[in-house]
């Protein structure tokens, strides 16, 4: 039972408030201003209270009661100070603001370079234009006519091993061209062989890297430039993606199909960003690193997860010409997922009834701006929920599956993302990736084809990558006590054939092992490998198991890069599927807290692996529980509940299919129900009939305007069926051994039986025998 919304007092969880944010801002100004300082503002977010504290709210809160203690509201901010023309310090400061006074600053090293910003793109296209460095590179070259110059920015990416160098930013050149008199033309088609790089303290380029551009048996490095100026897309060949600059003309046969619901949605979204849907109810939340979080995720009141996000992702390209052993991208921690939201439309993103949540970020200066609907919510239709068919009735009940959607959408420079988190109506939840946008590409020599890529376009290679995610999962399965969510992987293996045991040799057994202390864990699809998240101490009523929640590892391709290479020194996390880590207040990010530049993880789940966390005492086994401390050199374990992380991707190879914008590439895993309920919890979903489904006929007859009027389909009782059932020769032991029969009146071995099976084969598999 939670608290009535109409008396509840305001929620630890809810958004951040202008307000709240223009206060925490100046009372930052106040304190760090002196002296002449000028502060530039990163971000500000929401400092979400300690779990410890925000637990016993939350137990409080479903149970009824008013809770005791309301965990402060406190904003993080995290801001550069720029003084004496020395190099801006990055600062981070906690505000409490009900208390109005500042809770903790600290200062970070200059090795530690947190997320570019818009402000930062726009001065790094200022400086190419303005440079003369710039300006020399492209006299190297000549386009046609009417043809200007655009820049894409991106994350200057690891740094050699014997760099050291300040922060840095870089850019993909393209040109555009400008007669079409379409600022949506398609740019990606003409990219040009140079790479300018800015230092961001001096908004000047320090060079101007050059590209290879031969193919198969060519150089990894570029040529001496040429005499004259090299001539750049002579064939003219576009590649637009707009419809108003397409080729060929839309499609015409294409008709409507509208997301309807005549009663209005089955969710209500109340104050604080609650939601409540079909026996769910969890917080949304937004952060400008994340996107969308789900908090406190309960079913009838029971918790399953505390919180759920989208950590990181890395995208490491496999060209190894210089400089693209550079080239991978933390679009996280180097940009900012939730600063690059779309802000969405209404009938484009999202279909049907649709509720839309704002988010309020902050400028550079540290002002609110309200960032419009960058998450929507919407039900789904997924196709058939459950169905059975009794083959003596030939009654079928049929349920659809439903989902609530909670999607947004992040556009980073040529790429597109969508990201969902689906709860349906079966006590399940997916959590899904959809890859779509313009794949990066770089020019190749036309005619040539390459091995560290694709010919999507004359003269353009769209180069192989790896999109590489984690997903933050921390568990509380039917409760918010420390201590009762277990972690347990479990595996199918064959058993020998044993005459006592296993005589036939069709028997397999099921193994279990629970995750006692931190580590990792890889897909193994041969052994049906599933992670369980269980409650340690309940049980179900029917089964005598742990209830619980499974889910099946994404068996897809990790980290290619070699393990000594510097892409693989940055992203650990992307060497195995699983990772179970001691839980620690802050600890979010996969890849550690700042990806930009960093020459290898710290503070990612690698780093927390190896401080030795564990979540089971050994002597606990035996009853004889001894909390504590382990020391391992300087790393220092403690008991801690278990998190988990969840990596998957795509290798992606393109396709000249991907281009000039690739078809989404769509990946799931799934947390499922494990014994949790007592039965399937969609028994009670009704079995409903859609009315406004029409019949079509085929010859050209009437174009779906016929409504089907026969209910057999659902749940309502038929007659009995007739000679014309598709069942009516039930055999196989799919379908079962025909109507019910007295076994008093069975005709065992008798020629009448004979010949009554020889009929029903006859007539199921339409051959005939005497």
């Amino acid at each position: 039972m939670a608290i009535d919304q109409e008396l509840a007092i305001p929620h630890p969880l809810r958004p951040l408030s202008p307000d709240e944010l223009s206060k925490a801002r100046d009372i930052v100004v106040k304190e760090q201003s002196g002296d002449g300082a000028v502060l530039w503002f990163r971000s500000a977010l929401f400092d979400e209270p300690k779990k410890a504290d925000l637990t016993q709210f939350l137990i409080a809160e479903h149970e009824g009661r008013v809770p005791e203690f309301t965990p402060p509201r406190q904003v993080k901010l995290l801001y550069d100070v720029i003084k004496d023309g020395k190099i801006p310090q990055l600062t981070e400061t906690i505000v409490d603001v009900d208390a109005g006074t500042i809770q903790s600053t600290k200062a970070f090293e200059t090795r530690c370079q947190t997320s570019y910003t818009a402000l930062e793109f726009s001065m790094f296209h200022d400086a190419c234009i303005s440079s003369e460095l710039f300006k020399s590179a492209l006299e190297e070259f000549t386009l046609p006519e009417n043809f200007t110059i655009t820049i894409d920015p991106w994350p200057y990416g690891g740094p050699d091993p014997d760099e050291d160098i300040p922060r840095y930013m870089q850019g993909l050149v393209y040109a555009r061209d400008t007669s079409k008199n379409n600022i949506d033309s398609n740019h990606y088609a003409y990219p040009l062989p140079i790479i300018p790089v800015m230092n961001v303290a001096t908004k000047e380029l320090v060079r101007v890297d050059r590209l290879a551009t031969g193919g198969l048996n060519d150089s990894l490095y570029p040529s001496p430039p040429g005499d004259k100026p090299k001539k750049l897309f002579q064939n003219g060949a576009s590649a637009e993606y707009v419809p108003e600059l397409l080729d060929r003309p839309l499609r015409t046969d294409l008709k409507p199909i509208n997301v309807t619901q005549p009663e209005g949605t089955s969710f209500k979204v109340h104050a604080d960003n609650l939601v409540e849907w079909q026996k769910w109810r969890f917080r949304v939340g937004f952060t400008p690193r994340e996107g969308a979080v789900l908090h406190d995720v309960c079913y009838d009141n029971r918790p399953i997860l505390y919180r759920l996000s989208f950590s990181e992702m890395t995208v490491p390209y496999g060209d190894p010409r210089p400089p693209f052993q550079r080239k991978q991208a933390f679009d996280f921690g180097d940009g900012g997922i939730g600063r690059a939201a779309n802000n969405l439309k209404l009938g484009c993103d999202c279909l049907g009834a649709i509720h839309y949540f704002d988010s309020v970020v902050a400028d550079s200066e540290g002002k609110p701006d309200l960032a419009k609907n960058v998450i929507c919510l919407h039900e789904q239709d997924n196709g058939i929920g459950w169905k059975h068919t009794n083959f003596r009735t030939n009654r079928a009940v049929v349920t659809r599956m439903r989902e609530l959607v909670v999607q947004f959408v992040a556009t980073l420079a040529n790429y597109e993302y969508v990201f969902a988190y689906k709860l349906d109506t079966a006590g399940g939840i997916s959590i899904e990736t959809r890859a779509t946008g313009i794949v990066s590409v770089v020019p190749i020599d036309e005619g040539k084809v390459s091995a560290y890529g694709n010919v999507v376009h004359p003269g353009v290679l769209a180069q192989n990558h790896q999109h590489i995610f984690a997903v933050r999962i921390d568990p509380a399965i039917d409760s918010y006590q420390a201590g009762d969510t277990a972690v347990v992987l479990e595996e199918s293996h064959a058993i020998p054939m044993n005459p006592e045991t296993n005589p036939h040799g069709n028997g397999y057994e099921i193994r279990r092992q629970r995750v006692q202390r931190a580590g990792f864990a890889d897909a193994e699809p041969r052994l049906n490998r599933v992670l369980r998240l269980e409650n340690a101490i309940k049980k179900n009523s029917i089964s005598g198991k742990n209830v619980g929640y499974k889910m099946v590892p994404s068996a897809s391709q990790l980290l290619l890069a070699d393990e000594n290479s510097v892409q693989a020194a940055r992203a650990p996390f992307a060497t195995h599927h699983l990772w179970f880590t001691g839980y620690r207040d802050g600890e979010l990010w996969a890849a550690g807290e700042f990806t930009n530049q960093a020459p290898r993880e710290e503070g990612g789940v690698k780093a927390m692996v190896e401080r030795g966390d564990w979540f089971v005492d050994e002597k606990e086994e035996e009853g004889e529980g001894v909390n504590g401390t382990v020391t391992n050199g300087e790393l220092k374990g403690t008991k801690s509940d278990p998190v988990v992380w969840s990596v998957f991707g795509l290798t992606h190879n393109p396709r000249v299919e991907d281009w000039p914008v690739m078809p989404v590439e769509i990946h799931q895993f799934h947390l499922r129900p494990a014994d949790f309920f007592t039965s399937n919890p969609a028994l009670d979903v009704p079995s409903t009939k859609n009315e406004s489904s029409v019949l079509v006929p085929c010859c050209d007859g009437p174009n779906g305007t016929q409504n089907l009027q026969s209910s057999a389909c659902c749940s309502s009782a038929p007659s009995l069926r007739t000679d014309s059932s598709v069942q009516r020769n039930p055999v196989s032991h799919l379908q079962g051994s025909g109507p019910d029969i007295n076994p008093k009146d069975i005709p065992v071995g008798t020629t009448k039986e004979k010949r009554r099976l020889s009929a029903t084969l006859s007539n199921l598999f339409s051959w005939k025998k005497d």
